[in-house]
């Protein structure tokens, strides 16, 4: 059986000490050797120069990278990145609807040229107020048209993985797994580790000290989906656990914990 491991982190841009939590994020990519990561939160220029946390990230590992901005200042990107150990056939990064919430959200694809087929991947970061609801169900139907479009049925089972900002019992999270329709729709994607998962899931945790000033509660709200599995069994989620979830000489890599997942890609 062959396996894809896959990780999703919200990485926090600058917040808090970035060269201390740098190291602690790629000690975390060295110990968990992923296939693929989303990254959310991501900090790019837009010209070659200057701080560009995707690579920073990625240098040393060989992955490739993709990137799309969902705002910009100051000719820096604030976005979604893709980092591929499979080389990158093509990306694309789609705006999300806004509705009347104060920023602005998106999501990123990567076609990856991968051993067992052409693999699309998502990446995205979703609304963050609480009361933004709406917004995000508005945001997670938008994905699932481009999912569609861009991952027909017959190809490799796509994964959308990001920040949903969102628990598993809302709505826009309970659209993705196929509990609740939304304007008329439905879909279905399976909850790695809704499905498998070891532990109890909080992604935002008062454990965190950078998570403890925010004064919110703690939840699950860092999602790897995946579509499948698919009649052949790709897609099947095997293994899922929080991960960057320790401090490493002090310091956490984040104020979210982030998501791994091992999924079957063949036979």
């Amino acid at each position: 059986m062959r396996t894809a491991r896959l990780v999703t982190l919200n990485i926090w841009n600058r917040g808090g000490p970035w060269e201390e939590r740098l190291v602690a994020i790629r000690a975390g990519v060295a110990d968990l050797a992923p296939d693929v990561i989303g990254l959310q939160e991501v900090l790019r220029p837009a010209q070659d120069e200057g701080l560009d946390q995707a690579l920073q990230i990625a240098e040393g590992f060989g992955y490739h990278i993709a990137f799309g901005p969902a705002m910009k200042a100051s000719g820096i990107g604030f976005g979604n990145a893709v980092l591929s150990k499979f080389p990158i056939l093509r990306s694309e990064t789609f705006e999300l609807p806004r509705v009347d919430a104060e920023e602005s959200r998106c999501l990123v694809f990567a076609e990856l040229d991968a051993p067992f087929g052409k693999f699309p991947f998502f990446v995205t970061h979703l609304s963050w107020r609480f009361d933004e609801g709406h917004v995000r169900e508005a945001q997670v139907k938008a994905i699932a048209g481009h999912i569609k479009e861009l991952a027909p049925a017959e190809g490799f089972p796509p994964v959308i993985v990001g920040d949903f900002n969102a628990a598993p019992d809302t709505d826009e999270i309970r659209f993705m797994t196929g509990l609740c329709s939304l304007g008329g729709r439905s879909v279905y994607f399976a909850d790695s580790f809704g499905l498998v998962g070891h532990g109890e899931g909080t992604t935002f945790s008062r454990r965190n000290p950078f998570a403890t000033e925010f004064r919110e509660p703690d939840r699950r709200i860092d999602y790897i989906f995946v579509r499948g599995p698919d009649h052949r069994g790709r897609g099947e989620p095997l293994d899922s656990s929080v991960c960057f979830d320790r401090p490493v000489n002090g310091i956490y890599p984040s104020d979210h914990f982030g998501v791994v997942a091992t999924i079957r890609v063949g036979t």
